[in-house]
Protein backbone atom coordinates (compact mmCIF):
# COMPACT_ATOMS: atom_id res chain seq x y z
CA UNK A 1 0.00 0.00 0.00
CA UNK A 2 1.40 3.43 -0.97
CA UNK A 3 1.91 6.26 1.52
CA UNK A 4 -0.80 8.26 -0.24
CA UNK A 5 -3.28 5.42 0.23
CA UNK A 6 -2.36 5.13 3.92
CA UNK A 7 -2.91 8.86 4.38
CA UNK A 8 -6.27 8.68 2.62
CA UNK A 9 -7.37 5.81 4.85
CA UNK A 10 -6.49 7.81 7.95
CA UNK A 11 -8.39 10.86 6.72
CA UNK A 12 -11.46 8.76 5.97
CA UNK A 13 -11.41 7.30 9.48
CA UNK A 14 -11.02 10.69 11.15
CA UNK A 15 -7.58 12.27 11.14
CA UNK A 16 -7.30 13.40 14.76
CA UNK A 17 -8.44 10.09 16.24
CA UNK A 18 -6.45 7.79 14.01
CA UNK A 19 -3.28 9.89 14.16
CA UNK A 20 -3.51 9.98 17.96
CA UNK A 21 -3.89 6.21 18.20
CA UNK A 22 -1.10 5.68 15.67
CA UNK A 23 1.20 7.97 17.63
CA UNK A 24 0.35 6.41 20.99
CA UNK A 25 1.04 2.83 19.85
CA UNK A 26 3.83 3.88 17.42
CA UNK A 27 2.21 1.79 14.70
CA UNK A 28 3.72 3.56 11.70
CA UNK A 29 7.02 4.07 13.51
CA UNK A 30 7.35 0.29 13.91
CA UNK A 31 6.54 -0.34 10.26
CA UNK A 32 3.05 -1.71 10.87
CA UNK A 33 -0.48 -0.74 9.85
CA UNK A 34 -3.86 -0.89 11.52
CA UNK A 35 -4.81 -3.76 9.22
CA UNK A 36 -1.80 -5.82 10.26
CA UNK A 37 -2.42 -5.12 13.93
CA UNK A 38 -6.05 -6.17 13.66
CA UNK A 39 -5.22 -9.34 11.75
CA UNK A 40 -2.47 -10.09 14.25
CA UNK A 41 -4.87 -9.65 17.15
CA UNK A 42 -7.32 -12.11 15.61
CA UNK A 43 -4.56 -14.63 14.83
CA UNK A 44 -3.24 -14.54 18.40
CA UNK A 45 -6.73 -15.03 19.82
CA UNK A 46 -7.54 -18.01 17.64
CA UNK A 47 -4.23 -19.73 18.43
CA UNK A 48 -4.74 -19.39 22.19
CA UNK A 49 -8.54 -19.55 22.47
CA UNK A 50 -8.13 -23.19 23.49
CA UNK A 51 -7.31 -21.94 27.01
CA UNK A 52 -11.03 -21.14 27.44
CA UNK A 53 -11.64 -24.87 27.21
CA UNK A 54 -8.42 -26.30 28.62
CA UNK A 55 -8.04 -24.22 31.79
CA UNK A 56 -11.52 -25.09 33.14
CA UNK A 57 -10.88 -28.70 32.15
CA UNK A 58 -7.61 -28.91 34.10
CA UNK A 59 -8.67 -26.96 37.18
CA UNK A 60 -12.22 -28.29 37.17
CA UNK A 61 -11.13 -31.92 37.08
CA UNK A 62 -9.13 -31.71 40.31
CA UNK A 63 -10.23 -31.79 43.93
CA UNK A 64 -8.68 -29.92 46.81
CA UNK A 65 -7.72 -31.41 50.18
CA UNK A 66 -11.35 -31.31 51.29
CA UNK A 67 -12.79 -32.89 48.15
CA UNK A 68 -14.12 -29.62 46.70
CA UNK A 69 -14.15 -28.93 42.94
CA UNK A 70 -14.32 -25.62 41.08
CA UNK A 71 -17.33 -24.90 38.88
CA UNK A 72 -16.46 -25.17 35.14
CA UNK A 73 -18.75 -22.30 34.11
CA UNK A 74 -17.24 -20.00 36.72
CA UNK A 75 -13.75 -21.10 35.65
CA UNK A 76 -14.52 -20.25 32.01
CA UNK A 77 -15.68 -16.79 33.07
CA UNK A 78 -12.62 -16.21 35.24
CA UNK A 79 -10.26 -17.42 32.50
CA UNK A 80 -11.79 -15.15 29.85
CA UNK A 81 -12.00 -12.14 32.17
CA UNK A 82 -8.36 -12.28 33.29
CA UNK A 83 -7.16 -12.85 29.72
CA UNK A 84 -9.23 -9.93 28.42
CA UNK A 85 -8.23 -7.41 31.09
CA UNK A 86 -4.53 -8.25 31.33
CA UNK A 87 -4.04 -8.54 27.55
CA UNK A 88 -5.50 -5.06 27.10
CA UNK A 89 -3.41 -3.72 30.01
CA UNK A 90 -0.28 -5.18 28.39
CA UNK A 91 -1.22 -3.57 25.09
CA UNK A 92 -1.79 -0.12 26.56
CA UNK A 93 0.92 -0.20 29.22
CA UNK A 94 3.62 -2.32 27.58
CA UNK A 95 2.88 -1.62 23.90
CA UNK A 96 3.91 -5.11 22.85
CA UNK A 97 1.78 -7.61 20.87
CA UNK A 98 1.97 -9.97 23.85
CA UNK A 99 -1.27 -11.58 25.01
CA UNK A 100 -1.75 -13.05 28.48
CA UNK A 101 -3.93 -15.82 29.90
CA UNK A 102 -3.83 -18.63 32.44
CA UNK A 103 -0.49 -20.38 32.06
CA UNK A 104 -0.43 -23.99 30.99
CA UNK A 105 1.82 -26.00 33.27
CA UNK A 106 1.25 -23.56 36.11
CA UNK A 107 -2.44 -24.47 36.19
CA UNK A 108 -1.48 -28.13 36.35
CA UNK A 109 0.77 -27.38 39.34
CA UNK A 110 -2.16 -25.65 41.03
CA UNK A 111 -4.58 -28.49 40.26
CA UNK A 112 -2.42 -31.50 41.00
CA UNK A 113 0.30 -30.29 43.36
CA UNK A 114 -1.16 -27.43 45.42
CA UNK A 115 -4.87 -28.27 45.70
CA UNK A 116 -4.40 -31.79 47.16
CA UNK A 117 -2.45 -30.21 50.05
CA UNK A 118 -4.86 -27.39 50.89
CA UNK A 119 -8.14 -25.70 49.96
CA UNK A 120 -8.68 -24.00 46.61
CA UNK A 121 -8.69 -20.62 48.36
CA UNK A 122 -5.30 -21.37 49.90
CA UNK A 123 -3.87 -22.61 46.59
CA UNK A 124 -4.99 -19.48 44.75
CA UNK A 125 -3.56 -17.41 47.61
CA UNK A 126 -0.13 -18.90 46.86
CA UNK A 127 -0.52 -17.79 43.23
CA UNK A 128 -1.26 -14.26 44.43
CA UNK A 129 1.83 -14.37 46.66
CA UNK A 130 3.91 -15.62 43.74
CA UNK A 131 2.70 -12.75 41.58
CA UNK A 132 3.38 -10.18 44.30
CA UNK A 133 6.90 -11.52 44.73
CA UNK A 134 7.53 -11.24 40.99
CA UNK A 135 6.28 -7.64 41.10
CA UNK A 136 8.76 -6.92 43.91
CA UNK A 137 11.57 -8.40 41.78
CA UNK A 138 10.50 -6.11 38.93
CA UNK A 139 10.26 -2.97 41.10
CA UNK A 140 13.72 -3.61 42.53
CA UNK A 141 15.05 -3.98 38.99
CA UNK A 142 16.31 -7.53 39.55
CA UNK A 143 14.11 -9.21 36.93
CA UNK A 144 15.05 -6.71 34.22
CA UNK A 145 18.72 -6.85 35.20
CA UNK A 146 18.78 -10.64 34.78
CA UNK A 147 17.36 -10.30 31.26
CA UNK A 148 19.97 -7.68 30.34
CA UNK A 149 22.75 -9.88 31.74
CA UNK A 150 22.08 -12.68 29.25
CA UNK A 151 24.47 -12.70 26.26
CA UNK A 152 22.81 -11.70 22.99
CA UNK A 153 23.43 -15.03 21.26
CA UNK A 154 21.95 -16.92 24.19
CA UNK A 155 18.84 -14.76 23.80
CA UNK A 156 18.72 -15.73 20.15
CA UNK A 157 19.02 -19.39 21.15
CA UNK A 158 16.06 -18.88 23.48
CA UNK A 159 14.04 -17.56 20.53
CA UNK A 160 15.04 -20.52 18.36
CA UNK A 161 14.22 -22.99 21.14
CA UNK A 162 10.83 -21.37 21.58
CA UNK A 163 10.30 -21.68 17.84
CA UNK A 164 10.85 -25.45 17.99
CA UNK A 165 8.77 -25.65 21.15
CA UNK A 166 5.84 -23.78 19.66
CA UNK A 167 5.99 -25.92 16.51
CA UNK A 168 5.89 -29.03 18.71
CA UNK A 169 2.89 -27.59 20.54
CA UNK A 170 1.18 -27.23 17.18
CA UNK A 171 1.97 -30.80 16.14
CA UNK A 172 0.83 -32.18 19.51
CA UNK A 173 -2.33 -30.06 19.74
CA UNK A 174 -3.39 -31.26 16.29
CA UNK A 175 -2.63 -34.91 17.08
CA UNK A 176 0.04 -35.10 14.37
CA UNK A 177 2.45 -36.16 17.13
CA UNK A 178 1.18 -38.21 20.07
CA UNK A 179 2.66 -39.85 23.11
CA UNK A 180 2.91 -43.62 22.92
CA UNK A 181 1.04 -45.21 25.85
CA UNK A 182 3.35 -46.68 28.48
CA UNK A 183 1.60 -50.00 28.01
CA UNK A 184 3.25 -50.26 24.60
CA UNK A 185 6.52 -51.18 26.36
CA UNK A 186 8.60 -49.26 23.84
CA UNK A 187 11.52 -46.91 24.27
CA UNK A 188 10.16 -44.56 21.60
CA UNK A 189 8.27 -41.81 23.48
CA UNK A 190 6.28 -40.27 20.61
CA UNK A 191 4.84 -41.35 17.30
CA UNK A 192 3.14 -40.12 14.15
CA UNK A 193 -0.59 -39.74 14.73
CA UNK A 194 -2.36 -41.89 17.31
CA UNK A 195 -1.36 -45.24 15.81
CA UNK A 196 1.89 -44.54 13.97
CA UNK A 197 0.03 -43.35 10.88
CA UNK A 198 -1.99 -40.28 9.91
CA UNK A 199 -5.69 -41.04 9.82
CA UNK A 200 -9.01 -39.26 10.07
CA UNK A 201 -10.63 -36.07 8.84
CA UNK A 202 -9.22 -33.86 11.63
CA UNK A 203 -5.70 -34.84 10.62
CA UNK A 204 -6.48 -33.96 7.01
CA UNK A 205 -7.64 -30.51 8.15
CA UNK A 206 -4.37 -29.97 9.98
CA UNK A 207 -2.12 -31.17 7.14
CA UNK A 208 -3.96 -29.12 4.53
CA UNK A 209 -3.84 -26.18 6.93
CA UNK A 210 -0.06 -26.43 7.25
CA UNK A 211 0.35 -26.60 3.48
CA UNK A 212 -2.03 -23.69 3.00
CA UNK A 213 -0.28 -21.56 5.63
CA UNK A 214 3.26 -22.10 4.33
CA UNK A 215 2.06 -21.65 0.76
CA UNK A 216 0.43 -18.33 1.59
CA UNK A 217 3.52 -17.22 3.53
CA UNK A 218 5.78 -18.15 0.62
CA UNK A 219 3.55 -16.11 -1.68
CA UNK A 220 3.71 -13.27 0.89
CA UNK A 221 -0.07 -13.10 0.99
CA UNK A 222 -1.30 -10.43 3.38
CA UNK A 223 -3.06 -12.05 6.34
CA UNK A 224 -1.73 -15.53 5.49
CA UNK A 225 -2.01 -17.01 8.99
CA UNK A 226 -5.46 -15.62 9.69
CA UNK A 227 -6.71 -16.61 6.23
CA UNK A 228 -5.56 -20.16 6.88
CA UNK A 229 -7.23 -20.35 10.32
CA UNK A 230 -10.57 -19.04 9.04
CA UNK A 231 -10.49 -21.16 5.86
CA UNK A 232 -9.69 -24.40 7.68
CA UNK A 233 -12.31 -23.67 10.34
CA UNK A 234 -14.95 -23.42 7.60
CA UNK A 235 -13.64 -26.64 6.06
CA UNK A 236 -13.78 -28.34 9.47
CA UNK A 237 -17.37 -27.16 10.01
CA UNK A 238 -18.39 -28.65 6.66
CA UNK A 239 -16.55 -31.92 7.29
CA UNK A 240 -18.06 -32.28 10.74
CA UNK A 241 -21.52 -31.73 9.29
CA UNK A 242 -21.28 -34.31 6.49
CA UNK A 243 -18.80 -36.91 7.76
CA UNK A 244 -18.73 -39.30 10.68
CA UNK A 245 -15.87 -37.95 12.81
CA UNK A 246 -15.16 -39.83 16.02
CA UNK A 247 -13.46 -36.96 17.84
CA UNK A 248 -11.83 -33.59 17.17
CA UNK A 249 -10.23 -33.39 20.61
CA UNK A 250 -10.98 -30.46 22.89
CA UNK A 251 -13.02 -28.36 20.44
CA UNK A 252 -15.58 -29.74 18.00
CA UNK A 253 -16.27 -27.50 14.98
CA UNK A 254 -20.05 -27.33 15.08
CA UNK A 255 -22.44 -24.43 15.16
CA UNK A 256 -23.60 -24.03 18.78
CA UNK A 257 -27.22 -24.33 19.92
CA UNK A 258 -26.97 -20.85 21.38
CA UNK A 259 -24.58 -18.03 20.68
CA UNK A 260 -24.87 -16.04 23.93
CA UNK A 261 -24.15 -17.48 27.37
CA UNK A 262 -24.26 -15.56 30.64
CA UNK A 263 -20.96 -15.25 32.56
CA UNK A 264 -20.72 -16.35 36.20
CA UNK A 265 -18.30 -14.28 38.31
CA UNK A 266 -18.67 -16.42 41.44
CA UNK A 267 -14.96 -17.27 41.77
CA UNK A 268 -13.66 -13.70 41.81
CA UNK A 269 -11.93 -12.86 45.07
CA UNK A 270 -12.04 -16.43 46.39
CA UNK A 271 -8.49 -16.70 47.72
CA UNK A 272 -6.72 -16.81 51.07
CA UNK A 273 -3.38 -15.04 51.09
CA UNK A 274 -1.79 -16.85 54.05
CA UNK A 275 -4.05 -19.86 54.56
CA UNK A 276 -1.51 -22.28 53.04
CA UNK A 277 0.97 -21.63 55.86
CA UNK A 278 -1.42 -23.19 58.34
CA UNK A 279 -2.15 -26.14 56.05
CA UNK A 280 1.34 -27.31 54.99
CA UNK A 281 3.86 -25.26 56.97
CA UNK A 282 6.33 -22.49 56.17
CA UNK A 283 9.08 -24.62 54.59
CA UNK A 284 6.72 -26.33 52.14
CA UNK A 285 5.10 -23.01 51.21
CA UNK A 286 8.52 -21.46 50.54
CA UNK A 287 9.53 -24.33 48.26
CA UNK A 288 6.22 -24.26 46.41
CA UNK A 289 6.35 -20.50 45.87
CA UNK A 290 10.01 -20.75 44.80
CA UNK A 291 9.09 -23.30 42.12
CA UNK A 292 6.19 -21.17 40.89
CA UNK A 293 8.26 -17.97 40.80
CA UNK A 294 11.18 -19.54 38.96
CA UNK A 295 8.93 -21.15 36.35
CA UNK A 296 6.88 -17.99 35.80
CA UNK A 297 9.98 -15.75 35.88
CA UNK A 298 11.90 -17.50 33.13
CA UNK A 299 8.92 -18.64 31.05
CA UNK A 300 7.96 -15.00 30.69
CA UNK A 301 11.54 -13.95 30.05
CA UNK A 302 11.85 -16.41 27.19
CA UNK A 303 8.48 -15.48 25.77
CA UNK A 304 9.08 -11.72 25.89
CA UNK A 305 12.51 -12.04 24.27
CA UNK A 306 11.31 -14.53 21.67
CA UNK A 307 8.23 -12.58 20.58
CA UNK A 308 10.08 -9.25 20.61
CA UNK A 309 12.94 -10.68 18.57
CA UNK A 310 10.54 -12.14 16.02
CA UNK A 311 8.81 -8.77 15.78
CA UNK A 312 12.17 -7.06 15.21
CA UNK A 313 11.71 -4.89 18.30
CA UNK A 314 14.98 -5.63 20.13
CA UNK A 315 17.49 -2.78 20.07
CA UNK A 316 21.12 -3.12 19.04
CA UNK A 317 21.98 -4.47 22.50
CA UNK A 318 19.22 -7.08 22.34
CA UNK A 319 17.02 -5.25 24.86
CA UNK A 320 13.22 -5.19 24.82
CA UNK A 321 11.61 -1.71 24.66
CA UNK A 322 9.83 -0.71 27.85
CA UNK A 323 10.86 -3.97 29.50
CA UNK A 324 10.20 -2.79 33.06
CA UNK A 325 6.53 -2.05 32.36
CA UNK A 326 6.10 -5.33 30.47
CA UNK A 327 7.50 -7.40 33.33
CA UNK A 328 5.49 -5.53 35.95
CA UNK A 329 2.26 -6.10 34.03
CA UNK A 330 3.13 -9.78 33.67
CA UNK A 331 3.65 -10.02 37.43
CA UNK A 332 0.35 -8.24 38.03
CA UNK A 333 -1.30 -10.78 35.71
CA UNK A 334 -0.19 -13.58 38.03
CA UNK A 335 -1.81 -11.74 40.93
CA UNK A 336 -5.00 -11.20 38.92
CA UNK A 337 -5.13 -14.86 37.91
CA UNK A 338 -4.86 -16.04 41.49
CA UNK A 339 -7.38 -13.46 42.75
CA UNK A 340 -9.89 -14.65 40.13
CA UNK A 341 -9.20 -18.38 40.79
CA UNK A 342 -8.08 -18.80 37.16
CA UNK A 343 -4.51 -19.79 38.16
CA UNK A 344 -1.45 -17.68 37.35
CA UNK A 345 -1.81 -15.68 34.14
CA UNK A 346 1.30 -15.20 32.06
CA UNK A 347 2.53 -14.08 28.64
CA UNK A 348 1.62 -16.49 25.83
CA UNK A 349 4.14 -17.65 23.28
CA UNK A 350 1.20 -18.09 20.89
CA UNK A 351 1.40 -14.30 20.57
CA UNK A 352 4.06 -15.08 17.98
CA UNK A 353 1.20 -16.06 15.65
CA UNK A 354 0.03 -12.46 15.73
CA UNK A 355 3.57 -11.25 15.13
CA UNK A 356 3.78 -13.60 12.16
CA UNK A 357 0.65 -11.89 10.86
CA UNK A 358 2.33 -8.50 11.11
CA UNK A 359 1.49 -7.24 14.61
CA UNK A 360 4.21 -5.02 16.08
CA UNK A 361 2.45 -2.99 18.77
CA UNK A 362 0.06 -3.23 21.68
CA UNK A 363 -2.83 -2.23 19.43
CA UNK A 364 -3.10 -5.90 18.44
CA UNK A 365 -3.72 -6.66 22.13
CA UNK A 366 -6.80 -4.45 22.08
CA UNK A 367 -8.23 -6.80 19.44
CA UNK A 368 -7.18 -9.98 21.22
CA UNK A 369 -8.36 -8.69 24.59
CA UNK A 370 -11.70 -7.56 23.15
CA UNK A 371 -12.26 -11.03 21.70
CA UNK A 372 -11.61 -12.56 25.11
CA UNK A 373 -14.07 -9.99 26.49
CA UNK A 374 -16.65 -11.11 23.95
CA UNK A 375 -15.92 -14.68 24.99
CA UNK A 376 -17.45 -13.86 28.37
CA UNK A 377 -20.79 -13.80 26.57
CA UNK A 378 -20.08 -15.56 23.26
CA UNK A 379 -18.00 -18.52 24.37
CA UNK A 380 -20.12 -21.03 22.38
CA UNK A 381 -19.49 -19.08 19.15
CA UNK A 382 -15.83 -18.18 19.63
CA UNK A 383 -14.69 -21.68 20.58
CA UNK A 384 -15.79 -23.44 17.37
CA UNK A 385 -12.27 -23.21 15.95
CA UNK A 386 -10.77 -26.71 16.31
CA UNK A 387 -7.13 -27.11 17.27
CA UNK A 388 -6.51 -28.72 13.87
CA UNK A 389 -7.40 -25.40 12.20
CA UNK A 390 -5.39 -23.18 14.58
CA UNK A 391 -2.31 -25.39 15.07
CA UNK A 392 -0.86 -24.84 11.54
CA UNK A 393 -0.22 -21.23 12.57
CA UNK A 394 2.02 -22.45 15.40
CA UNK A 395 4.00 -24.67 13.04
CA UNK A 396 4.50 -21.77 10.62
CA UNK A 397 5.54 -19.41 13.41
CA UNK A 398 7.97 -22.04 14.67
CA UNK A 399 9.69 -21.89 11.29
CA UNK A 400 9.81 -18.09 11.34
CA UNK A 401 11.43 -18.06 14.80
CA UNK A 402 13.85 -20.83 13.83
CA UNK A 403 15.48 -18.55 11.25
CA UNK A 404 17.33 -16.71 14.03
CA UNK A 405 19.61 -19.73 14.43
CA UNK A 406 21.86 -18.22 11.73
CA UNK A 407 23.05 -15.53 14.18
CA UNK A 408 24.61 -18.04 16.62
CA UNK A 409 28.37 -18.65 16.33
CA UNK A 410 28.43 -22.45 16.26
CA UNK A 411 32.23 -22.63 16.17
CA UNK A 412 32.51 -21.08 19.66
CA UNK A 413 31.80 -23.81 22.19
CA UNK A 414 31.15 -21.41 25.08
CA UNK A 415 28.18 -20.13 23.08
CA UNK A 416 27.33 -23.10 20.86
CA UNK A 417 26.90 -25.72 23.61
CA UNK A 418 24.64 -23.57 25.86
CA UNK A 419 22.71 -22.49 22.76
CA UNK A 420 22.25 -26.10 21.65
CA UNK A 421 21.05 -27.22 25.08
CA UNK A 422 18.67 -24.26 25.30
CA UNK A 423 17.22 -25.06 21.87
CA UNK A 424 17.01 -28.83 22.42
CA UNK A 425 15.77 -28.99 26.02
CA UNK A 426 12.78 -26.68 25.48
CA UNK A 427 10.84 -28.94 23.07
CA UNK A 428 12.22 -32.20 24.48
CA UNK A 429 11.04 -31.38 28.03
CA UNK A 430 8.04 -29.29 26.95
CA UNK A 431 9.26 -26.36 29.05
CA UNK A 432 10.75 -22.96 28.29
CA UNK A 433 12.08 -22.73 31.83
CA UNK A 434 13.97 -26.02 31.60
CA UNK A 435 15.65 -24.95 28.37
CA UNK A 436 16.78 -21.62 29.80
CA UNK A 437 18.07 -23.36 32.93
CA UNK A 438 20.08 -25.90 30.94
CA UNK A 439 21.58 -23.12 28.82
CA UNK A 440 22.51 -20.99 31.84
CA UNK A 441 24.18 -23.87 33.69
CA UNK A 442 26.14 -24.94 30.60
CA UNK A 443 27.25 -21.36 29.90
CA UNK A 444 28.54 -20.84 33.44
CA UNK A 445 30.22 -24.26 33.52
CA UNK A 446 32.04 -23.87 30.19
CA UNK A 447 33.20 -20.33 30.98
CA UNK A 448 34.59 -21.65 34.28
CA UNK A 449 36.30 -24.63 32.64
CA UNK A 450 37.94 -22.29 30.14
CA UNK A 451 39.25 -20.13 32.97
CA UNK A 452 37.02 -17.20 32.03
CA UNK A 453 34.58 -17.24 34.94
CA UNK A 454 35.03 -13.50 35.45
CA UNK A 455 33.29 -12.89 32.10
CA UNK A 456 30.03 -14.29 33.52
CA UNK A 457 27.72 -11.63 34.93
CA UNK A 458 27.11 -12.12 38.65
CA UNK A 459 23.36 -12.26 38.04
CA UNK A 460 23.89 -15.27 35.75
CA UNK A 461 25.80 -16.94 38.56
CA UNK A 462 22.87 -16.29 40.89
CA UNK A 463 20.29 -17.45 38.35
CA UNK A 464 22.30 -20.59 37.64
CA UNK A 465 22.47 -21.37 41.36
CA UNK A 466 18.69 -21.06 41.54
CA UNK A 467 18.33 -23.36 38.55
CA UNK A 468 20.59 -25.89 40.26
CA UNK A 469 18.16 -25.89 43.17
CA UNK A 470 15.23 -26.01 40.74
CA UNK A 471 16.53 -29.10 38.96
CA UNK A 472 17.44 -30.77 42.27
CA UNK A 473 14.22 -29.83 44.06
CA UNK A 474 13.13 -33.43 44.66
CA UNK A 475 16.23 -34.59 46.60
CA UNK A 476 16.21 -31.26 48.46
CA UNK A 477 12.60 -31.83 49.54
CA UNK A 478 13.48 -35.36 50.62
CA UNK A 479 16.47 -34.05 52.56
CA UNK A 480 14.29 -31.52 54.35
CA UNK A 481 11.54 -34.07 54.86
CA UNK A 482 8.80 -32.06 53.12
Amino acid sequence: MSEAQKTAERQDAGPSTVTGVDRFFRITERGSTFGREIRGGFATFFTMAYILVLNPLILGSAKDKFGEQLDPVQLTTATALVAAVMTIVMGVGGNLPLALAAGLGLNAVVAFQLAPLMSWDDAMGLIVLEGLLICVLVVTGLREAVMHAIPQQLKQAISVGIGLFIALIGFVDAGFVTRIPDAANTTVPVQLGSTGTLAGWPMLVFCVGVLLTVGLLARKVRGAILVSIVTMTVVALVINAVADVETWGLTTPEWPDRIVDAPDFGLLGQFSLFGAFGQVGVVTVVLLVFTLVLSDFFDTMGTVVGVSAEAGLLDEDGKVPGLGKVLLIDGAAAVAGGAASASSATSYIESAAGVGEGARTGFANLVTGSLFGLALFLTPLLTIVPLQAAAPALVAVGFLMMTQVKHIEWDRYEIAVPAFLTIAVMPFTYSITNGIGAGFLAYVLIKTVLGRAKEVHWLLWGASALFLVYFAIDPIEQLLGV
